[in-house]
């Protein structure tokens, strides 16, 4: 396997991974698959801000999975801290893949001077929260019934690593 930034070829893989989260799990609260173009704007944008979009892609070239980071919240006061996803192919999940490629975005979030990396996760989704505790992230907060999908409503829990503990904000 190997954790590269992600270009316009891997934009099918990309796409693929995305709507099967979409119509198939609350990793993503969106009801509505997209489009390669979508996905490709989606790529762009992310680049122009100077934000990585990382694909583990396996010996053949096909993308496992993908991660990347952007703002958290549109604010000055919070440009030291981004917010990520990670999703990884099915039949592909619990091999590994999501760590590294969080391994891989922790330390482009260290490199471009951030502070704090914020995980909003579905609150039922274990895999995912034992995947951020081990990575080092924290439980700080649980809202209740703040989304809905699949007929049901859902918990969203957040989780944050503190990425520099001992520096001091920038001005």
């Amino acid at each position: 396997m190997d954790i590269r930034d992600a270009v316009a070829a891997d934009i099918p893989g990309i796409t693929a991974i995305y709507n099967d989260a979409v119509l198939n799990t609350t990793a993503i609260w969106n009801e509505i698959v997209v489009d390669e173009a979508n996905r490709l704007a989606w790529l762009e944008a992310r680049r122009a801000a100077n934000y990585p979009v990382l694909v583990a892609a396996g010996a053949d070239g096909a993308v496992l999975g993908y991660a990347s980071f952007g703002d958290w919240r549109a604010w000055d006061g919070y440009r030291h801290t981004v917010e990520h996803s990670v999703y990884v192919r099915a039949g592909q999940r619990g091999a590994g893949i999501g760590a590294a490629l969080m391994a891989a975005l922790i330390d482009r979030a260290r490199a471009c001077g951030k502070h704090v990396m914020v995980a909003g996760i579905e609150a039922d989704n274990l895999a995912s929260v034992r995947l951020h505790e081990r990575l080092g992230f924290e439980k700080t907060g649980h809202l209740k019934e703040v989304g809905t999908k699949f007929g049901r409503w859902l918990d969203l829990a957040f989780l944050q690593l503190t990425l520099d503990r001992n520096a001091p904000p920038a001005a």
